[in-house]
């Protein structure tokens, strides 16, 4: 049993928290939403202060890079506070050269990082279902090992080396970012030509130009629902990552600029806080379609 704190209660962090208590351990839920704490608390999370000098891990779920560094290094930041030989689960979508940063930092302080981006869902999270694109050293993916066990069904061992992991996330939502637009711009296109959405998802779940994304997000759109499970404002960060990632490796990477380009015109209509799905309200929009609408 580990003492484990989990910072970032999102749709993922919450599910991620979920699956390490469900594993046995002993779970921190940290969010500057005290209310999702509170609800934390509710499933048997830990309610008492927290003592980052007894933590065994922390789990970081947040936003970004710079939330990252926050947690670990700003103002009240954790790092330097916890114990020699404790192991860091860097979750973020972030460039490379951040992930090899944060774990010489973390060593300077003899605390253990493992470079390890998520991708599954917030369903897959709940379950300890998700795929970890892991790299750190032997002794980090020995400490984190327990929590890896009951977070994930796969975890990829991708080197010894930090930042090996977030380049293969950046490869991971370069493709995700595009496929949630290719999959608006086709159920969109299917419409002028009178296929219904519910008709578009059926056939083509089953056909060659399937994919994850596919099958994933446009059942949001038949139902209507854009709840936000991952808002269209995390795509201009992250293939803005994939970009700069390019950029800095003289790769053109025309179809991420074109994906990337239809997120910034929905977040234009207002759309940043909805599910990503609903960049296909950018093409109905354009093209004069009415969408689904949510029943009730």
């Amino acid at each position: 049993m580990l003492r484990i704190a989990v910072f970032g209660l999102g749709s993922m962090g919450y599910g991620m928290a979920q699956s390490a208590l469900r594993g046995g351990h002993r779970v921190w839920g940290i969010d500057i939403d005290r209310a999702r704490m509170t609800a934390f608390e509710n499933e048997g999370g830990e309610t008492h202060p927290l003592e980052r000098k007894h933590l065994d891990a922390a789990i970081v779920v947040v936003l970004n890079a710079t939330q990252t560094e926050t947690v670990l290094f700003g103002p009240d930041g954790i790092v330097p506070q916890m114990r020699a030989g404790a192991v860091v689960l860097g979750c973020a979508t972030a460039p490379p050269d951040f992930a090899r940063n944060m774990a010489q930092r973390c060593a300077d302080h003899q605390v253990l990082y493992l470079d390890a981006p998520i991708s599954g869902g917030a369903a897959k999270a709940a379950n300890g279902q998700l795929s970890i694109m892991a790299s750190g050293s032997p002794t980090a993916f020995a400490a984190a090992r327990p929590i890896l066990d009951v977070i994930a069904a796969t975890v990829f061992e991708l080197g010894d080396d930090a930042g090996v992991g977030a380049a293969m996330k950046a490869v991971n939502q370069l493709l995700a970012g595009v496929h949630i637009a290719a999959m608006a711009e086709a159920l969109t296109f299917g419409m002028t030509q009178g296929i219904a959405p519910a008709r578009f998802l059926d056939v083509i779940s089953k056909c060659a130009g399937t994919s994850w994304m596919l099958e994933n997000r446009a059942p949001h759109i038949i139902d209507g629902d854009y709840t936000p499970l991952s808002s269209v404002n995390i795509w201009p960060k992250d293939l803005g990552i994939v970009l700069n990632i390019a950029a800095s490796a003289g790769f053109d990477a025309p179809i991420t600029q074109a994906a990337l380009t239809q997120y910034h015109k929905a977040i234009a209509m207002g759309l940043g806080h909805e599910d990503d799905a609903a960049i296909a309200k950018v093409y109905a929009g354009q093209a004069g379609l009415d969408l689904p609408e949510r029943a009730g």
